[in-house]
């Protein structure tokens, strides 16, 4: 199957029915075969432009969508091969992750600039060094502008086209006592102890509580609050209408404002015995 799939021909895609696609998915299953491979990609290609739309806002103009998209894929096709139902829950779930994933390790393996460009940017960065010598503060980019005989918005484009993505998780040092970098990043709005717990408690609540709700409220819930999908959005992952969508949503608040109470209660009852 070609990689670079052309999004604007989604709208001509018959979508199959959920049983028509759970026959499919049993097909392949079964017998891993290319064809019924294939089937499914284009079934689900829309997760791809989904995550492809909301990465590209964060990358350089430099990067072209179509590779995003050829990324994304690449991405999908993995989660295609990779899903176990015994395993994952919806695969709609498990591949936003893979597609994710497949997309920002990609570019991170990659320079994207060309070597005139990253000559450029070196020669920018040598300048700020040499005034901030010079000046003992760092300079202006009026002053780098000037100094190097460009224009200010040429400085401001090159260096924000200057972007190494990294991942938060990624471990720097290869010891045994090496941190994410997640982990030296300094939290501004720390709380106390009693706030932590107290914060703490209402995570473990609202876990529980989720998975106290029915499988397909607890994804419609994962959709929307984490991976920010609109209700379309989902209503087309799920293979439900918009309104449908709204009114599980709504019952789902309901259901956990209900538990989350009772476990307050609960709480507040052990406390005081």
């Amino acid at each position: 199957m070609e990689q670079d799939f052309d999004f604007s021909s989604y709208s001509n895609i018959k979508r199959l029915s959920e049983d028509e696609l759970n026959a499919l998915w049993e097909k392949y299953l079964v017998n891993k075969d290319k064809e019924t491979r294939d089937k499914l990609i284009v079934q689900y290609i829309y997760l791809v432009r989904y995550v492809v739309g909301r990465v590209k806002v964060s990358l350089p103009e430099s990067i072209s969508i179509e590779d995003i998209a050829g990324y994304g894929v690449e991405g999908l096709i993995n989660a295609v091969e990779r899903f176990s139902p015994h395993k994952n829950s919806r695969f709609e779930t498990y591949a936003l992750i893979r597609i994710r994933g497949g997309i920002l390790d990609k570019i991170r393996s990659q320079d994207f600039l060309p070597r005139s460009v990253r000559r450029k940017i070196k020669e920018i960065k040598q300048a700020i060094e040499e005034l901030k010598q010079e000046y003992g503060r760092m300079p202006t980019t009026a002053e780098v502008a000037e100094y190097m005989d460009m224009e200010p918005a040429k400085i401001t484009q090159l260096l924000s086209e200057d972007i190494t993505i990294t991942s938060i998780y990624e471990r720097r040092g290869t010891s045994d006592d090496s941190m994410e970098i997640i982990d030296t990043i300094e939290d501004s709005q720390k709380l106390n102890p009693h706030e932590m717990a107290e914060e703490q408690d209402v995570k473990t609540d609202l876990q529980r509580a989720l998975m106290r709700l029915p499988e397909r409220e607890r994804v419609l819930m994962v959709l929307y609050y984490q991976e920010n999908m609109t209700m379309k959005e989902i209503g087309e992952t799920l293979n439900m209408s918009e309104s449908r969508i709204c009114q599980l949503h709504a019952q789902a608040l309901m259901k956990l404002k209900n538990i989350l109470n009772e476990a307050r209660a609960n709480r507040l009852q052990q406390s005081i015995i």
